[in-house]
C-alpha cells in the first residue's frame, strides 16, 4: 500500500487538527487542510500590536514532556522549533485583604511559602492534597488522559487496587468545592486550587471533586514560549507544510459529503467538492451535532456528548502601561466570596465579583519591559449569556470594562492606557468564531462524573470520519488537544492497515 494514494482532508487547524497532519504526514500520507480563518491555532488566538503578537486563548503552558514526545515520535525537537523557558513562578495570587501567595514548580518550597502564608494547619492540609492529587493524576493519566479511550476494565482495575489512596477524593465528596472545603480550613487556599476546574470550563460547585487532579499539571512545571502561545501552532504548521501539507485558509467547509454511510469529501464556501478517504473535524463536535456540516453527518455525534456546555469567558488583549502590583507572569486575582461568581455563571450572567486572571506576557522571557506591556486578562463567563443576547457589543464591552478594571483598581491594580472595545472577546463572539459552540470555549462540560465518559471519541461509527479537539477525549486544555490528535492520526493509520 502506498500511503500518499490515502487523501486525509482535516477540517480546522487547531493545535489538534495540526497535531493530526504532522503525525499523518510524518508517515506519507497525502494531507489537506481546510481553514475558514486567514492563520493557524483555533483557539490559540493572538490579536496583533505595535508591540507584536497578544496572546487571546491559552496562555499556561504545562505538561511539556507530552510535546516533547509527540515531536520526538515525528522525528523532531520541539525546541529546534521554539524558544521554551521552564518559569520559576508558577502563579501569583492576589486577595482583597492584600494578602498573596506564589507557587512554584517545587513541593518543599510551596509548603514552606503556605506555613508562612497561612500556618502550620494549612501546611499540613496542602502536604496531604498534593499527595492526594499526585496519587490521582499519576493513576489515570495512562487509562484516561493519555489513552485513545478509556477502558473501563482497566479503570476499574486502577481504581480497586488504589482504593484506599484514591477513595477520598473519587467517591466522598459531591463536587470539587465541598472537597476542598472539608481538606482546607483557610478559604482563600480553598479558591487557589478550586480555580484549576475552570481550566476545563467547569464550575468548582459542580465538578466532581476528582478534577482536583489539574493542579498536578501545573504543579509539574509551567514553560514560556517566546513570542507568546500563537509560536506554537505557527511552529507546528511550518513543520507540516516541509512535509508536504496542503493548507487552505479562508476556506470554510460547509458540508461533509457521506455516499452509503461513509464520510467521502468535502464542499467548501465556493461549492467545491474535494473528495478525501478519511476527514477529520478539529472543531467543537457540537457543530455536527446541529448539522451545521450536513444532515448526512448529524447522527455520528450524541446528544449526551455536546449538550451540557462548559464555560465561556470574557477575554481582554491589549497594552497598556501598569501601575501597582509586582505582576509575574500569571497573575490570579481572587474575590471575597468565591462561589458568588458562579451561581452568576449559572444563571447566565458575568460575575459581579468575578475572579480575574491576568498574564504579563512581556514577563518571564521576553527582553525587555518598556514604558507599555501585552497583557491578556480573562473573566469566565456564561456560554449563552442571557443578559447580553439582546445587547450590542458595546454595552457589552463597558459593562466588562467597568467590572473588570473597577474591581482591579480596588485591589491595587491599575493600567494607564484602557483597552479599546477591539480589545475584548465576549461569549458571543466566541460563539460565531466556533460554530455549534454556544460560545463555550471547552466543548462538554465536565461538571458530572461520568462527563468522561460521555465525551466523543476520535473515531465515529460514521465510517471516514474522525474528531479531534478539546472537545473530544481527553477533553480540554492544549496538551489534551494535541493529545486527541496524536489518536486520530493513529487511529486512521490503524484503520488503513486494517483495511
Amino acid at each position: 500500500m502506498n500511503p500518499k494514494n490515502n487523501k486525509v482532508i482535516i477540517i480546522g487547524t487547531g493545535i489538534a487538527g495540526l497535531a493530526t497532519a504532522l503525525k499523518l504526514s510524518s508517515e506519507g500520507l497525502n494531507v489537506e487542510v481546510y481553514e475558514k480563518n486567514c492563520g493557524p491555532g483555533g483557539k490559540l488566538r493572538s490579536m496583533d500590536s505595535i508591540l507584536g503578537p497578544i496572546d487571546a486563548g491559552p496562555t499556561v503552558f504545562t505538561l511539556k514532556p507530552w510535546f516533547d514526545d509527540f515531536f520526538r515520535e515525528i522525528g523532531e525537537c520541539l525546541e529546534d522549533h521554539l524558544t521554551i523557558s521552564e518559569q520559576s513562578v508558577l502563579a501569583r495570587h492576589w486577595w482583597p485583604d492584600n494578602s498573596t501567595l506564589d507557587l512554584v514548580p517545587n513541593f518543599e518550597s510551596n509548603l514552606s511559602s503556605i506555613r508562612d502564608f497561612s500556618g502550620q494547619k494549612s501546611a499540613e492540609e496542602f502536604e496531604k492534597f498534593y499527595k492526594q492529587t499526585k496519587i490521582a493524576f499519576d493513576l489515570f493519566e495512562s487509562p484516561i488522559m493519555r489513552s485513545p479511550k478509556i477502558d473501563l476494565s482497566t479503570l476499574l482495575g486502577v481504581v480497586l487496587r488504589n482504593q484506599r489512596n484514591i477513595s477520598n477524593i473519587l467517591f466522598r465528596y459531591r463536587n470539587l468545592w465541598g472537597y476542598l472545603s472539608a481538606n482546607f480550613s483557610d478559604p482563600r487556599l480553598r479558591q487557589l486550587f478550586a480555580r484549576y476546574a475552570t481550566y476545563v470550563g467547569a464550575s468548582p460547585l459542580k465538578a466532581p471533586a476528582l478534577l482536583a487532579l489539574i493542579w498536578q499539571a501545573e504543579a509539574r512545571g509551567v514553560w514560556q514560549i517566546l513570542g507568546g502561545m500563537n509560536k506554537l501552532p505557527i511552529a507546528m504548521e511550518k513543520l507540516a507544510r516541509k512535509n508536504g501539507v496542503k493548507f487552505n485558509y479562508l476556506s470554510e467547509v460547509k458540508t461533509i459529503e457521506i455516499e452509503n454511510g461513509v464520510a467521502k469529501g468535502i464542499i467548501d464556501n465556493l461549492d467545491n467538492f474535494n473528495r478525501a478517504d478519511h476527514i477529520v473535524f478539529n472543531g467543537d463536535p457540537a457543530a455536527i451535532y446541529k448539522g451545521l456540516l450536513g444532515k448526512g453527518v448529524t447522527n455520528a455525534i450524541n446528544r449526551k456528548g455536546v449538550n451540557d456546555r462548559s464555560l465561556s469567558a470574557f477575554v481582554w488583549s491589549f497594552s497598556s502601561k501598569p501601575r501597582g502590583k509586582n505582576l509575574s507572569l500569571h497573575n490570579v486575582f481572587f474575590n471575597s466570596d468565591y462561589t458568588s461568581e458562579f451561581k452568576d455563571i449559572g444563571k447566565g450572567q458575568m460575575p459581579n465579583d468575578p475572579t480575574i486572571y491576568i498574564c504579563a506576557q512581556d514577563r518571564g522571557i521576553s527582553p525587555n519591559i518598556g514604558s507599555k506591556e501585552r497583557f491578556e486578562i480573562i473573566v469566565n463567563g456564561p456560554p449563552n449569556l442571557k443578559e447580553f443576547n439582546k445587547n450590542t457589543k458595546k454595552e457589552e464591552f463597558e459593562k466588562c470594562k467597568k467590572i473588570t478594571f473597577e474591581t482591579l483598581k480596588k485591589m491595587g491594580q491599575e493600567f494607564l492606557q484602557a483597552p479599546k472595545i477591539s480589545d475584548l472577546t465576549t461569549p458571543t463572539e466566541f460563539q460565531k468564531m466556533f460554530p455549534g459552540s454556544d460560545g463555550s470555549i471547552y466543548g462538554l462540560s465536565p461538571s458530572k462524573i461520568l462527563s468522561t465518559f460521555r465525551r466523543p471519541k476520535v473515531k465515529l461509527k460514521t465510517k471516514g470520519l474522525y474528531l479531534a479537539g478539546g472537545g473530544v477525549h481527553p477533553g480540554p486544555g492544549v496538551p489534551m488537544a494535541l493529545t486527541s490528535g496524536k489518536h486520530a492520526a493513529e487511529m486512521i493509520l490503524k484503520d488503513l492497515f486494517l483495511t
